[in-house]
């Protein structure tokens, strides 16, 4: 399993336009990859358990990743966290 945090930088937090995106980039990948945030967690691949998250900005959210293409997937999502969130 392959994990890492981030803060999040949008001044809205995790709302739908970079949910949706985060949900089409999950499901690029076959690993399951879980978003920890604000004592919630939810599956990458799900928009509304990510937007139930209520993840704002200055907030701290772990991304987990576990499956065959962890590697791969691992650094996709930090990219798409860096460029997006």
């Amino acid at each position: 399993m392959k994990e890492f945090q981030f803060i999040i930088r949008d001044p809205v937090g995790i709302h739908a336009r970079p949910a949706g995106l985060l949900v089409k980039q999950a499901a690029e990948f076959q690993s399951s990859i879980t978003i920890n945030g604000n004592g919630k967690s939810a599956d990458a691949k799900k928009l509304i358990k990510l937007m139930s998250l209520g993840i704002k900005q200055g907030m701290e959210i772990t991304c987990q990743v576990e499956g065959e293409d962890e590697e791969t997937a691992c650094e996709a999502m930090k990219n798409f966290f860096n460029e997006n969130l």
